[in-house]
């Protein structure tokens, strides 16, 4: 289920997250191909999402299944944070290569995603394909943290108030609500990401420190440079959230 979902919303909204990642890259949005080859790198999407979206579930819905919950509503939320987070470290070991990938890909749009794999494996072997890890985990742990724990309890609110337990377009509202907060708050933390993945090798934002990348944007561009990107991203991310989870709750019901 979180594998099909994965797929779904990755290839629906990639256009999205191609502006995105040029609106963020240090070139420019224009510099780094503008609205042209709008699908470039989505091979490296298309082969990451399905492995990278159920080990994300598996993760989350095992540990979920391990922490106290239900009984103590009050302990909920911080089952909900700590399974998602979990289900993020692992998640992450495929989803970073994919995405190193891809955003190169984004941002050199008449290079081909093969040529892009290849030339980052022999120039700076699969170190270079992992570069961004610790940036990408401390990017989605925190967005899980607010996401999950937010759509879990807008699930039950809305139970509560209708009597019954959520459909799966309930599921689906609440989680475009949960993912478009979630996206405004740490695309700082994105921005960073996107400066470290796209750094050139033996430069200062190559060697994956988030703390002088986000300090490094700050002197630069201020403000706004933190926030780049942040409107396409809250959009794609509330539209993905709307489709990831609601086809996460539907298919899951098909399937059971």
């Amino acid at each position: 289920a979180g594998g099909v979902a994965g797929v779904c919303v990755d290839l629906i909204l990639f256009p999205l997250d191609t502006v995105k990642t040029r609106l963020q890259s240090p070139q420019g949005f224009r510099k780094a191909g503008g609205f042209r080859g709008i699908y470039a790198g989505v091979p490296s999407t298309a082969i990451g999402s399905f492995p990278n979206a159920a080990a994300f579930f598996i993760t989350y819905e095992n540990v979920k299944s391990l922490l106290p919950h239900g009984s103590s509503s009050y302990l909920s939320p911080a089952t909900h944070m700590v399974a998602a987070s979990l289900g993020e470290v692992v998640a992450c070991l495929i989803r970073v290569p994919s995405e190193v990938v891809k955003q190169r890909a984004q941002v050199s749009p008449s290079s081909s995603t093969l040529r892009i794999l290849s030339h980052t494996l022999y120039h700076e072997g699969i170190q270079g394909l992992y570069r961004g890890y610790k940036s990408t985990v401390l990017r989605e742990i925190p967005f899980s943290l607010v996401q999950f724990p937010l759509w879990e309890s807008l699930k039950d609110l809305w139970s509560w108030k209708q009597g019954h337990v959520v459909d799966s377009w309930q599921s689906a509202v609440c989680g475009a609500f949960a993912g478009g907060f979630a996206a405004a708050v740490t695309t700082p933390l994105d921005v960073a990401k996107t400066r470290i993945m796209l750094a050139k090798a033996g430069s200062s934002n190559a060697r994956g420190n988030v703390l002088a990348a986000l300090g490094g944007i700050w002197r630069t561009q201020g403000l706004s440079g933190l926030f780049a990107g942040v409107v396409p991203r809250m959009a794609a991310i509330s539209l993905g959230g709307f489709i990831f989870l609601g086809t996460y709750e539907k298919t899951r019901q098909l399937l059971l």
